[in-house]
């Protein structure tokens, strides 16, 4: 059983939990992060998540990410789903958004790791990640424009990812 911590739509927590699969009350929140990693090279990871995955199987996506547990900071958990999807193990991140979705009762906090180790050292997760990528600058605008990417990511990083493709 998955535990995450009860917040508000800006993110203080509520004083009880909240499980994985069960109903979230109106008003309430859980803490969802995500990680995008800018290689020293200028280039973008992208993963491929799982076919079994509930929502957008077998899509790509910016990074890594996923829910908050009970207990750990935004940081906390942005570090541990980053080390479990790609095997990447960063000592710190920028934070870059915090963003909140009533309609998912989600409130989303997006991280930058700066990844300076070798491209092909990524680990994928079992039953989360099956593919990865490195996306140059150039290759980034149309890469988002596919069927198979994301398309809330899309929004949640458009900032971001018209930086890191050489635009202002």
């Amino acid at each position: 059983m998955e535990l995450w911590d009860a917040c508000d739509a800006g993110g203080a927590k509520l004083g009880y939990d909240l499980v994985r699969g069960e109903a979230i009350p109106a008003g309430c929140y859980h803490a969802v992060a995500e990680i995008a990693v800018l290689h020293a090279d200028g280039s973008v990871l992208v993963t491929r998540r799982d076919e079994r995955k509930p929502l957008y199987p077998g899509f790509w996506e910016l990074g890594a990410g996923g829910s908050v547990l009970k207990g750990e900071t935004w940081e906390q958990g942005a570090l541990r789903e980053l080390r479990e999807e790609t095997g990447i193990r960063a000592e710190r991140l920028e934070p870059l958004f915090v963003l909140s979705r009533a309609d998912n009762h989600c409130i989303y906090a997006g991280y930058l790791c700066r990844y300076d180790g070798p491209k092909d050292a990524v680990i994928l997760q079992e039953g989360e990640t099956v593919d990865y990528r490195w996306l140059r600058p150039g290759e980034i605008a149309d890469f988002l424009k596919r069927d198979d990417f994301v398309t809330t990511h899309r929004t949640r990083w458009a900032a971001f990812l018209r930086q890191a493709q050489g635009e202002t």
